[in-house]
């Protein structure tokens, strides 16, 4: 008898429990350079693992979601976020008996390629690029050029379909795509609503009368409306009725916290500004010793990898004159325990 890997448990347990739709990992396309498998995880685990420890995700910590920066802790954050929608995500992915691992690399790597300063920090660069930028292809190019995580196809696949107007090629993909705006929806919302620049009862009333006022029910109608209407379809997608409300959530989203008019995005010029300097100035700095191609590339690169604190601390470090330091450090703390009477 052949005793079987951990591994081999894990993909004979896919094929007879998950759906006839799931993308099984052992029926994976595979990785661009073929490796040794694992006895323990599955092709898919590895993918969620080697995200996981990447740089590029810790850095998600300090990346702007909607809010610039904040500082009140409860604010999210672009990793919040990334977690949020793999929540969402994987219970999804779990009620239709799809491939949860898949689910789970998609989304804790579908923002690794995010500019600091969110959406603005992204068009600063679209504006910048002859070719664009946009975040879900640097989120590709974070995985496959810049960290070289070797990843499957199918988990690439759907990093790069996350973005709206892109079609998955994946069941699992389709729901990190939905899952994506659905937890961008709520929680901007929730973070609209604590800095002051919306009310409650600003929300459509419609909206709010067929998906409930307090978020927790508002996501759990949004995630049970896909599940109902996707059981037993190779397709994932909402009721038509409930998908029709989702929109014009979304929509009103943009035109009253996402648009430029809107009080949340006051500091958004400064952070085009930031972004902006500190593109032509490295791009100034590499020009005499690479190529137009190559010095665009280099600096779009450095630039969408920083966090939100470290392009403010490059800007003020070139661009904010210091007064001159005298070099006294702490001597003036010794003084005062000579100087200074105590009782």
């Amino acid at each position: 008898m052949t005793t079987l890997t951990i591994r081999e448990k894990l993909e004979k347990r896919e094929l007879e429990y998950l759906s006839e739709f799931a993308t099984k990992s052992v029926n994976s396309i595979g990785r661009k350079i073929q490796e040794e498998q694992s006895d323990l995880r599955t092709d898919f685990q590895r993918d969620r693992d080697r995200i996981l420890h990447s740089k590029a995700f810790r850095r998600l910590k300090h990346k702007t979601q909607v809010f610039l920066s904040p500082f009140d802790d409860h604010f999210r954050t672009r990793l919040t976020h990334t977690l949020e929608v793999s929540q969402i995500a994987r219970s999804i992915s779990r009620a239709l008996d799809l491939n949860e691992d898949l689910t789970e690399a998609i989304s804790l790597g579908h923002d690794l390629g995010h500019t600091p300063f969110g959406h603005c920090g992204e068009s600063v660069l679209n504006e910048l690029n002859e070719n664009g930028f946009h975040h879900n292809i640097q989120s590709v190019r974070v995985v496959e050029d810049l960290e070289k995580l070797n990843l499957c196809q199918e988990t690439i696949d759907g990093i790069r379909t996350h973005s709206w107007g892109y079609t998955p090629n994946t069941p699992e993909a389709k729901v990190v795509q939905l899952a994506d705006k659905i937890a961008y929806i709520n929680h901007d919302i929730e973070d609209s609503i604590r800095a002051g620049v919306i009310s409650q009862s600003d929300l459509p009333k419609d909206c709010i009368e067929y998906f409930s006022d307090t978020q927790s029910k508002r996501l759990n109608k949004m995630i049970t409306e896909i599940v109902k209407n996707s059981i037993g379809k190779a397709d994932i997608s909402m009721s038509e009725e409930a998908w029709g409300y989702t929109t014009k959530l979304r929509t009103w989203m943009f035109e009253n916290v996402y648009s430029e008019k809107s009080s949340a995005k006051v500091e958004e010029k400064k952070a085009k500004r930031v972004i902006k300097e500190l593109f032509f100035l490295y791009y100034n700095t590499l020009k005499p010793i690479c190529s137009e191609e190559k010095t665009v590339r280099i600096v779009t690169d450095y630039i969408s990898g920083m966090t939100d604190r470290y392009a403010i601390e490059r800007f003020k470090q070139n661009f904010v004159p210091v007064g001159l330091k005298c070099g006294v450090g702490e001597d003036n703390l010794f003084k005062l325990v000579n100087e200074t009477p105590y009782c």
